[in-house]
């Protein structure tokens, strides 16, 4: 029988090896936000709001990816239930926390631009969440 190499074998170990499409995606929004700076400007999208909001995203995502997969390594189907729940109301105090804090800070100064971003980039972290788990469930199905 042929041994797995080193690499292979950590990485088909590692739970968070399923989330490199949102690691790229983390890494791609975070410099293109950075290299484009004078068209956010004219766009009215302040740079640092979107940056902020990318990290808060991926931060949410990773918290509610860990929560998911420990529920969907359970042999109790309950557990991933319970885990989902979890996922989707720590996902949205941490997020409704992060804008009202940034609200409450910036006052009448709250770039709008960049908050309807983020909206869409929250959507676009959690597609890319639901498609690893997707996956992994399929996974765990035919193992």
């Amino acid at each position: 029988m042929a041994r797995m190499p080193a690499i292979k074998r950590i990485m088909k170990q590692n739970k968070l090896a399923p989330l490199r499409p949102v690691f790229l995606l983390f890494v791609i929004l975070t410099a293109l936000f950075v290299s484009t700076k004078t068209l956010l400007t004219r766009w009215n999208v302040d740079q640092d709001v979107l940056i902020v909001g990318n990290m808060v995203l991926i931060i949410v995502t990773l918290v509610s990816y860990l929560l998911l997969y420990r529920g969907l390594q359970s042999v109790n189907p309950h557990a991933f239930v319970r885990a989902m729940y979890l996922s989707f109301i720590v996902k949205f105090f941490i997020i409704v926390l992060a804008a009202a804090l940034y609200i409450l800070i910036a006052k009448s100064k709250v770039n709008k631009p960049g908050l309807i971003i983020c909206l869409f980039l929250y959507l676009v972290y959690t597609f890319i969440e639901v498609s690893v788990l997707t996956k992994l469930m399929k996974q765990k199905k035919n193992a």
